[in-house]
């Protein structure tokens, strides 16, 4: 990139990049040798099983859980259904209501070879990857229908724990002028190894991502789309112990943004990260094929570490997440690589320093729609210094081309957001992108300033981390505490136990499908 207005030594970006790509294909052969819970159940749901039995176990648990159970998990479950369909023509859903009932027990039924299996199950592999184009395909057709607006886009949250109620609010905020609108998940669902089934009414800090949640809010969001000429983004959680299961919940119900990082549970919810690593693959190859916009977690590492110097570390896990999702197929442009402005506000040139970092990532990630989060750390509940600290946001947002533009909230700290607050950051947002629109074309940086010193400093940092997390390995580096300051084991944390290396029976042609189908 010759044009770098901060001077950076791109061939250090590149070493950097290449060792973020050893670092990626490390993780890679560890993670195509193993299953998990949550892949299965992934693949259940694209064969069309849902629902709950009798006591509210969703089906695609139920059947995984009885493999699970039997020691037979590795051989995967579409190795299963495709002998259970083979004698008698039953759909994989009327098989999970038969086996919820104890009328049928699939896990005897072991006659045909994998092959084979495979070619009984096309038809509902068909469909399903059908069914998850139509909704990438509904989306295209509608943006250029409507239009949508410029980026950064205005990226907005609901979070009152009612779906009907965040529908309601969700309409409000499209008009007062958001792109893109996050329904923020209940507190803890990351920690479920399951996924509520239906509408939800009740949550704590948010409300529960379930698929009927998320048919329900895209509705509304093409209601108020059509009504105001501009199509309207919706974005969900598929991190947690239901990374692909969400992913393809949301696939099928035409989300346009999801969260998807490789390590924000690991770190932040002490999710095992062999768990983690797995899930992340199969939900990232879901979430390419569909079109969807990830968007990654690196902005919260400045919520455990020091803003300034911990910099580098966002730096380099944006490198590894863009390999990692590379390696799973998705394109540059659907990469919502995070960083964030978490600086102290008490810090001399501050502003120049979060400037230097905004650039720099937008210069290293020239194709990414970058995802930029705004201060958090720092709001006291003075809602008028806030406000100013969100301007100033806004404004390293514009001058430096973000893609996403998370608003912030006068009233961070204090609650979570009434329509109003809502209305007052749109504003804010709005104003300043107007009035410096053109800002980062007009304005050159300082051959010998600060600005560039600070970027160049960040990404030596960065490279001389990548180079330890290359000769450690990712799961060592993430022993250590490399990453915001949170040290995990390669043993613990939660779901470990739904991990399971794969057999020579294992069957899921969606891996090769979703690569070569786009």
């Amino acid at each position: 990139m010759s044009d770098s207005k901060l001077g950076l030594d791109f061939k250090k970006v590149e070493g950097a990049r290449k060792m973020a790509g050893d670092i990626a294909g490390q993780v890679q052969r560890f993670v195509e040798n193993y299953t998990t819970v949550a892949v299965e159940r992934t693949l259940c749901r694209l064969m069309g099983i849902d629902g709950v039995d009798s006591d509210g176990i969703p089906l695609p648990n139920l059947l995984v859980d009885k493999l699970k159970e039997k020691g037979i998990l590795g051989d995967g479950v579409l190795y299963f259904l495709g002998n259970a369909i083979y004698p008698g023509g039953k759909s994989p859903q009327q098989i999970a209501e038969d086996i919820s009932r104890g009328t049928y027990d699939f896990s005897h039924h072991q006659t045909l070879p994998s092959s084979d299996a495979g070619e009984v199950l096309r038809p509902l592999i068909e469909q399903s990857v059908s069914r998850i184009r139509a909704k990438r395909l509904t989306r295209e057709q509608s943006i250029e229908k409507l239009g949508e607006g410029s980026r950064p886009y205005l990226y907005v949250i609901v979070a009152t724990g009612n779906i009907y109620e965040d529908a309601v609010q969700a309409q409000a905020a499209a008009r007062q002028g958001a792109d893109i609108i996050a329904v923020i998940r209940t507190t803890g669902q990351s920690l479920l190894d399951y996924v509520p089934y239906g509408a939800t009414t009740e949550g704590f800090g948010g409300t529960f991502a379930t698929q009927e949640n998320f048919r329900i809010m895209r509705k509304a969001l093409d209601q108020v789309g059509e009504e105001i000429g501009r199509y309207i983004r919706l974005c969900n959680y598929c991190s947690g112990l239901c990374m692909p299961e969400i992913a393809v919940m949301g696939a099928f119900e035409g989300l346009d943004v999801m969260l998807n990082d490789a390590l924000y549970g690991i770190l932040f919810r002490d999710i095992n990260m062999q768990r983690t690593l797995i899930d992340q693959y199969f939900s990232r190859m879901i979430n390419g094929f569909a079109g969807v916009i990830i968007n990654t977690g690196e902005d919260n590492y400045l919520t455990t570490a020091d803003a300034y110097e911990e910099a580098h570390t966002v730096l380099a896990s944006d490198f590894i997440n863009e390999q990692l999702a590379l390696i799973a197929g998705i394109p540059e442009e659907q990469m919502g690589l995070g960083h964030a402005f978490e600086m102290d506000p008490d810090l001399e040139n501050a502003f120049l320093y979060e400037l230097a970092q905004a650039q720099m990532i937008r210069e290293i990630f020239p194709r990414a729609p970058l995802k930029y989060m705004p201060p958090t750390k720092f709001m006291t509940g003075n809602i008028f210094r806030g406000h100013i600290q969100d301007a100033l946001f806004n404004l390293a947002g514009i001058w430096t081309g973000q893609g996403i533009q998370l608003l912030g909230m006068p009233t961070e700290a204090i609650h979570t957001p009434f329509m109003s607050d809502r209305y007052l950051s749109i504003e804010n947002a709005r104003y300043i992108f107007t009035s410096f629109r053109n800002i980062g074309q007009e304005v050159e940086f300082k051959k010998d300033g600060m600005i560039r010193k600070r970027a160049a400093e960040v990404l030596n940092k960065a490279y001389d981390l990548l180079e330890k997390v290359k000769e450690e390995g990712l799961f060592t580096a993430l022993e250590k505490g490399y990453f915001a300051n949170v040290r995990r084991s390669r043993q613990g944390g939660k779901g470990l136990d739904g991990v399971t290396r794969k057999s020579s029976l294992y069957l899921n042609p969606y891996i090769e499908l979703f690569k070569v189908n786009r």
